[in-house]
């Protein structure tokens, strides 16, 4: 299929599996191109975009004119140029370095929006980027971008995603602006009121409450029931029940009036994406005891609350730095950790969309990615600003399901990488 160039086009960058480049479909832009640097990343997000271009690349070693050369935008004008700059030197989490290599990604990104002139730039980050000396990375790249024709929305906010209809606490810098001559955005309001946020009542006293984990995943079946998903992330089941509105719009079953991405072919009798985890007895025991809302004395585990919402889900560690999983939260009703099924639920992915068949890369791919309710509302205020009126996308399909299943080796080869990107899978001990 080919992009539909009567919407917005929009190019996403650093795009992981798809978080910002679904939330930005969905609130009516076409991506008709993405870049990637992990190949078993890029290749996830082929299957769930085939109608715009992949690439396997490091930004790096691109060009503007190569996306466009290589894609179908060719001289065609670009509405947005989005995308979350890796952010690891710049983490809330652990000893933030000002001068981590990583960083410099933030400068490539500034140097691709310049040379594509897209009327918009969305470029998303963690907080940190906002406290102490990383102010002046966060300066350096608002100078750049002025002097590359930019104005920019100030001051730059950092949003709460459970501000948005995410039943998830997750905080994300968004730094917005505009080629000069196009009207300047701004930042969405708030949508709902999240359930569990201490200080902010006042803030949402009009608004209505959002989507608390139990509305997201509580419809789903439980993955330890089927012996299948021990060898392979997907069953044919017997769904028990409708579920709330949030969970029936996920599962295709309800219209959701605000979201105007492509239709993908979807089986409403296939849990997918639910490896199990198998737990030792001495575990189990340890999550049925704890309390939800409460934190799992050993594994440190946060067991979720029904009618609460989700901490934020982390994405782990890379290959390079140990592999290691980052805590899974306990679910609310069951001692077991959440399946990527059900992180995905609390990340507002719908059900068709799929991702790597291993729960090490399933995981890493939900934590590292925007929630789709967040970039749905920023993509949505700027096709606002812009006065485009969304158009809903046509039917698509989904790619080869071989996709999911590659290891590092076998993805470097499908791109056809002449060296390997990533490195091996370090475990280091002491």
């Amino acid at each position: 299929m080919k992009i539909d160039v009567r919407r917005p086009l929009a190019v996403d960058l650093f795009a992981g599996a798809g978080g910002l480049s679904m939330g930005l479909e969905q609130a009516g832009y076409e991506i008709a191109a993405s870049v990637e640097y992990d190949p078993v990343h890029a290749a996830v997000h082929e299957f769930n975009f085939t109608y715009g271009k992949t690439f396997a690349r490091d930004v790096s070693t691109m060009t503007g004119r190569e996306i466009r050369e290589k894609s179908e935008i060719g001289d065609r004008e670009i509405s947005l140029v989005a995308g979350g700059p890796p952010c690891q030197g710049v983490s809330m989490i652990g000893r933030r370095m000002i001068d981590d290599p990583r960083n410099a990604l933030l400068n490539e990104y500034v140097r691709l929006v310049v040379e594509l002139q897209p009327r918009f730039f969305l470029m998303e980050n963690v907080a940190g980027l906002t406290v102490g000396n990383h102010r002046q990375l966060l300066a350096e790249v608002v100078e750049l971008l002025e002097m590359g024709g930019y104005k920019i929305v100030l001051p730059y906010k950092v949003l709460q995603a459970a501000d948005y209809g995410t039943p998830q606490s997750r905080r994300r810098l968004i730094l917005l602006g505009a080629r000069r001559g196009v009207p300047l955005p701004r930042y969405p309001e708030a949508t709902v009121r999240p359930r569990n946020l201490r200080g902010t009542a006042p803030l949402y006293s009009d608004l209505p409450v959002g989507p608390s984990v139990i509305d997201a995943i509580g419809d789903l079946p439980d993955a330890d029931r089927y012996e299948a998903l021990l060898h392979d992330d997907h069953v044919s089941v017997t769904w028990p029940e409708a579920g709330s509105i949030y969970a029936q719009r996920l599962r295709c079953k309800k219209i959701d009036p605000a979201d105007f991405s492509h239709r993908r072919p979807f089986d409403p009798n296939m849990l997918t994406s639910s490896t199990r985890t198998v737990h030792t007895a001495e575990s189990i025991a340890r999550f049925s005891s704890t309390l939800p809302g409460t934190t799992e004395s050993i594994s440190r585990y946060l067991r979720l609350h029904s009618d609460g919402i989700c901490n934020t889900l982390r994405a782990g560690t890379a290959s390079d730095r140990g592999a290691y999983t980052a805590p899974r939260p306990i679910h609310p009703l069951l001692p077991r950790v959440i399946t990527v099924r059900e992180a995905a639920r609390l990340h507002g992915y719908p059900d068709w969309f799929r991702f790597h068949v291993t729960k090490w890369n399933g995981f890493r791919q939900i934590g590292n990615s925007v929630p789709i309710p967040l970039g749905r509302a920023v993509g949505a205020a700027l096709l606002q600003t812009d006065g485009v009126t969304p158009i809903k996308g046509k039917k698509t399909s989904l790619g080869d399901p071989a996709l999911l299943y590659f290891n590092a080796g076998q993805a470097h080869d499908y791109f056809g990488l002449s060296e390997r990107v990533i490195p091996q899978r370090n475990r280091k001990r002491g």
